[in-house]
């Protein structure tokens, strides 16, 4: 009981993690139909923001300054790079956004450095919040959590409950309507596209200190943060939530998970050893094919549901 309730709540933990950084880009997908592949290098601005912002002035402050930060950088390449090569059709969009995220990584490098950076939990958090039978949760992650609902119910409440939200939904489908009643659709594009790296910078700056900071950060998370966006639904929010949550779950469960086939037979009174064909595969525990269980999801959804879990378009 011990192991699977601090297993599930590690798994929420991750899963809520992948929901704010796979959310920015839901978000832009659906408005505006450009697949941002430097969609986590936001994610790793924010994080080396809130680290430098963290050494000068403290955490608290860089919680809210970093992802305003990052959403601001988002809103001027969208303005003065995306809106530029739009026009030229989404090819040349995503080998913009391509682009985009070496040139972030190499920024990175230049004024960090290549190593690792002591982006530490603050102190206020850095302790245990509850213990369950003989292990402890840490606070932190306790708190990443909250943070993650927070800005899901922020997410709802914008949407559905004011005014630029309603503008927001209505230009994803009537644009031309929208423009015609006065409203600034280029604008709109600008600030979603600001909004969704905003959220990417907030996932950084409370998934960096938890995890690692460093240049690489970026490309650890971001074939997965797809496979997220793909399993959900392309443009599908509440899918998100439901894939990250699935996968989150799914792997870090996996990952503490030390059987395999071997060890199955082997309980079911088979003598199986190195002498046996195909014992390498057979000896391959859940644990060690934890990282493939996202992508082999992937491909199942891609074969049996295209349009993903909740998905509402044809992928």
């Amino acid at each position: 009981m011990e192991f699977t309730l601090i297993t599930l709540l590690n798994g929420l933990c991750y899963g809520l993690l992948l929901f704010m950084l796979s959310s920015g880009l839901t978000l832009i997908f659906s408005m505006m139909g450009v697949l941002n592949f430097a969609h986590t290098s936001f994610y790793m601005l924010g994080a080396y923001f809130a680290y430098a912002i963290s050494t000068w002035i403290g955490y608290w402050p860089a919680l809210f300054i970093a992802p305003v930060l990052v959403g601001v950088i988002g809103a001027l390449v969208e303005k003065y790079g995306l809106r530029t090569v739009h026009k030229h059709g989404h090819i040349p969009e995503l080998l913009f956004t391509f682009g985009l995220s070496y040139v972030l990584v190499e920024v990175v490098q230049l004024v960090w450095g290549r190593s690792a950076v002591r982006y530490e939990v603050p102190p206020e958090l850095d302790g245990p919040l509850f213990t369950l039978y003989t292990t402890t949760f840490p606070a932190y992650r306790g708190f990443m959590m909250f943070i993650a609902l927070l800005m899901l119910l922020a997410i709802y409440l914008l949407l559905t409950r004011t005014r630029i939200g309603l503008v927001i939904q209505a230009a994803l489908t009537h644009p031309q309507t929208v423009e015609a009643l006065g409203h600034n659709v280029p604008r709109v594009f600008m600030l979603v596209f600001g909004g969704g790296c905003a959220l990417a910078g907030l996932a950084g700056v409370i998934g960096g200190n938890a995890f690692v900071t460093e240049p690489g950060m970026a490309a650890t998370v971001g074939s997965i943060i797809f496979v997220v966006v793909v399993v959900g639904g392309m443009g599908s929010l509440a899918g998100a939530l439901l894939a990250s949550l699935l996968i989150g779950i799914g792997q870090t469960y996996a990952v503490a998970l030390d059987y395999s086939l071997a060890s199955l037979l082997a309980g079911l009174g088979a003598s199986v050893g190195p002498e046996t064909p195909g014992y390498s595969v057979l000896s391959l525990t859940i644990a060690q094919t934890a990282p493939i269980l996202p992508y082999l999801l992937l491909v199942l959804i891609l074969i049996f549901r295209p349009r993903g879990l909740m998905g509402t378009r044809e992928n």
